[in-house]
């Protein structure tokens, strides 16, 4: 009998398939783009109450800078953060109305104390920062984050079997901490800076089959950091079901405003402040 592992391969291989028709057509737009596998337009799982909102963000609805907080996840991942620094972030999350606060897993039950009764959740990122871990481990360090308060769950995804061309384990890689944080939403962190194009799209892809609530650019500690033309191609490959999240390198409401525009409806930011103050920060995480 074949197992598991042999039924999903070619489920796999038909995903890629079509994110390479979506590459070509991204590369030279068409009036007609092929239809994409069933798989491809799953819809993943969603929380009520969490902040799962996947499509694209409307321009108008920008006036002004702080308009743009609530699609903002307050960033602090410096290894070296304390507990206060936590603290300070949590607090300004709830003085600006980001809509989260992202941190090492270490420090999610601080950051849950302070937001409690406030808008903006706590994120965990798992994996992090370079996504190397194993999957069983990746599972566990999400159910820990979810059982200190959690809200969101931003993991890094396997590169090394990325790069090998090793989709099923990448697969399954992602699978696992979604099925480990279910019904939280969890964010697929791509590391753009290390992908070619066709890399990036099979990416989008498996997180998308594998139930993934969104794609991210970059943890902020590889090379480079979002980009308006990788925006719009992570877009262009998980459509409306899945959000995108822009994060490494925001540092002002103009870079903001031009990776909404480009399809990202979430943006990952320790330059938070200065971004929906009107200042420009040369902040890294």
């Amino acid at each position: 009998m074949p197992s598991d592992a042999d039924a999903v391969i070619p489920v796999l291989e038909a995903l890629l398939d079509q994110a390479r028709l979506r590459l070509n057509a991204w590369k030279v737009p068409q009036e007609s783009v092929p239809a994409p596998a069933a798989a491809l337009n799953a819809e993943p799982p969603r929380t009520p109450g969490v902040k799962t909102a996947t499509a694209r963000v409307d321009p108008a609805s920008i006036l002004k800078a702080t308009d743009l907080a609530r699609y903002i996840d307050h960033t602090l991942l410096k290894p070296e953060a304390r507990a206060e620094d936590v603290v300070r972030v949590a607090e300004e999350a709830r003085q600006y109305g980001f809509a989260t606060v992202c941190v090492n897993s270490c420090h999610v039950a601080t950051a849950a104390r302070v937001l409690a009764g406030a808008s903006a959740v706590p994120i965990a990122v798992v994996g992090f920062p370079l996504g190397a871990m194993l999957p069983s481990a990746k599972a566990f360090e999400a159910r820990e984050a979810i059982r200190a308060g959690a809200r969101e769950i931003d993991m890094v995804l396997n590169l090394g079997a990325l790069k090998a061309h090793d989709y099923q384990r990448v697969h399954q890689d992602i699978a696992a901490v979604v099925e480990a944080s279910h019904p939280i939403p969890v964010k697929v962190i791509l590391e753009t800076g290390h992908l070619t194009d066709e890399e990036k799209v099979v990416a989008c892809a498996l997180s998308k089959a594998a139930g993934a609530a969104f794609v991210k650019t970059s943890t902020g500690f590889g090379p480079g950091g979002a980009t308006v033309k990788d925006i719009e191609l992570m877009r262009a490959v998980v459509g409306d079901e899945v959000g995108v999240k822009a994060s490494g390198g925001v540092r002002s409401a103009e870079d903001a405003i031009k990776l909404l525009r480009a399809g990202a409806n979430r943006l990952g930011a320790s330059a938070s402040v200065a971004i929906v103050t009107g200042q420009i920060s040369t902040a890294q995480y």
